[in-house]
């Protein structure tokens, strides 16, 4: 007779993929990526806050069927750096503290505000943002003891671990950093760098024609310059030739 062994924790298979599609929509995915590269940039000088997006997140060594992909989460205090999934364990046992979630027309509220709620709840996630576009329905949980309670007014809200403020302007999400700077998306951050691209440009041309112009004036001022050296010579001559014949320049009103 085999023995039947129970697999170790090595032998655990732990997929890459919950074989769900990252977004169902342009909007969705819009929204997702805003949002993941916004806080890149907020932290890229921070090498230990760690963000990603649809990344599954095991937080139990040896249950592969307990995780959950955020649409975006943040890890404060974890090394940037790619990863094929977050394991807990292997992360110096830090779960993400910041999840963020885009609502899709196929998401049901007891998948976002029960089922995942309840995950982020068990798993020590401090806040969880919720958005839903589709219903304009912005919706945020702060930590509290045990459990994750419903912040009570989301517009205006600052996160307390990220410091970014949510809005709803023309019922869009949008997002400031702490310095009040809008988190932009790709299209916005591009059409921003052809327009610096476009000023600095601008400014080279500017800077070409005043250095041609100062080159101009210092080349009259030197040919003014010459032409007085040459009347000055000129006049110095023609008073050494009055005074040998014995006329005082003095007399012509020469100087």
């Amino acid at each position: 007779m085999v023995q039947q062994l129970e697999p170790t924790t090595d032998d655990i298979l732990y997929p890459e993929s919950d074989g769900k599609p990252l977004v169902d929509n342009t909007l969705q995915f819009e929204l997702i990526t805003t949002i993941k590269y916004g806080l890149e940039v907020l932290f890229k000088d921070d090498p230990n806050v760690f963000v990603a997006g649809d990344l599954l997140w095991y937080p139990v060594q040896g249950k592969p069927k307990i995780n959950q992909a955020p649409d975006v989460m943040v890890v404060v205090g974890r090394p940037k750096g790619h990863r094929r999934s977050y394991k807990t364990w292997v992360e110096d046992n830090l779960n993400p503290q910041v999840v963020f979630e885009i609502a899709s027309e196929t998401n049901t509220i007891k998948e976002l505000e029960e089922d995942k709620l309840k995950f982020y709840q068990s798993h020590e996630v401090e806040e969880y943002y919720l958005f839903d576009p589709n219903r304009i329905k912005l919706k945020g949980w702060l930590r509290s003891g045990e459990t994750l309670e419903p912040i009570p007014q989301m517009v205006g809200w600052v996160s307390p671990r990220l410091a970014i403020t949510f809005e709803l302007v023309e019922s869009e999400l949008v997002l400031y950093s702490p310095n009040g700077q809008r988190f932009a998306s790709y299209l916005e951050i591009s059409e921003l760098k052809d327009r610096a691209q476009q000023q600095a440009e601008q400014e080279r041309q500017r800077a070409e024609q005043a250095e041609e112009a100062l080159e101009e004036a210092q080349e009259a001022l030197n040919q003014a310059q010459k032409t007085l050296a040459q009347e000055r010579s000129r006049m110095k001559a023609l008073r050494s030739q009055l005074k040998a014949k014995g006329i005082d320049p003095k007399d012509l009103d020469l100087c």
